[in-house]
């Protein structure tokens, strides 16, 4: 009986399992298909599962249309150069906050916390007139460098720096490794999974970056991936051939991105829920 009661138990566990998988990566599935499609097929019903032989051909409308190529290059020079500067500057400002006294301290972290409640669209006019009177209108530094002190990364490489034993830096101290040294062959070397969760999310709120950007670029040569993307829904004709595409270019670096960090994402996130 129980036997019987664990198998039946089991099937409607892995049941709901597939059921929760089939939702997620359903959607996803549909875009990739679409993407090999011409945009009259991609509605047909039933629905196309089997991918097309139209892929080639939506990429070199795609290239016509938007001149693809610089977009991706555009996304990936913007995306990788901030998040490799603002992960940096996030473990040097959470390693701070977590092993130096000094006055103030708290405050100002207490601060820096409260930066994240406030609305992103706020900032977006003070930004601009900023970025106009330094002329980086229309520049990659414009679209870089506003957000590289991110909040949150600060906060959770702060966290995670809590658990580095204060002895470990002492040690090194006393065996005359100055401070920069030992920030970036032992601290940063500990925090390669809190590392990796940071990087992960500063590269996901860049690359999917909309507002900021839209704002800032005014040249077509410039746009990154999401603000190509929304100009190809015009109003009297949508080619959802290129559309999905597009959306499919614009999801791939994400995930190759979070396939190649996935081991130290889970461990680096468990490390911020160290208690103070």
């Amino acid at each position: 009986m129980r036997n019987q009661y664990s198998l039946l138990n089991k099937i409607v566990i892995y049941s709901f399992l597939l059921i929760g998988v089939i939702i997620s990566i359903g959607p996803f599935y549909w875009m990739f298909i679409g993407a090999t499609h011409p945009s009259g097929e991609i509605f047909n019903i039933p629905p196309q599962l089997l991918p097309g032989d139209y892929l080639v051909e939506n990429f070199i409308s795609l290239q016509e249309s938007l001149g693809m190529l610089k977009i991706i290059w555009n996304s990936l020079f913007i995306a990788l150069t901030f998040t490799v500067l603002s992960t940096l500057i996030s473990a040097a400002a959470g390693y701070a906050f977590a092993k130096f006294q000094f006055k103030g301290r708290d405050k100002i972290f207490f601060m820096l916390l409260l930066t994240i409640m406030i609305p992103y669209q706020v900032t977006l006019i003070p930004l601009f007139e900023l970025m106009v009177s330094l002329e980086w209108l229309n520049t990659y530094s414009a679209v870089i460098l506003p957000n590289l002190a991110f909040p949150f990364g600060i906060y959770l490489m702060r966290q995670n720096m809590k658990s580095i034993p204060d002895s470990l830096i002492e040690a090194a101290r006393i065996d005359g490794a100055g401070e920069f040294r030992i920030f970036f062959t032992i601290v940063l070397a500990t925090m390669r999974p809190a590392l990796a969760a940071v990087a992960i999310f500063l590269f996901m709120f860049q690359w999917n970056n909309f507002i900021w950007p839209l704002v800032i670029l005014n040249s077509s040569e410039m746009f990154t991936l999401p603000v190509a993307l929304s100009s190809l829904i015009g109003m009297a004709r949508v080619d959802y051939g290129q559309l999905m595409l597009g959306a499919t270019l614009s999801t791939l670096p994400i995930m190759i991105f979070f396939l190649i960090l996935q081991k130290q994402f889970i461990s680096g996130i468990l490390g911020g829920s160290v208690k103070e």
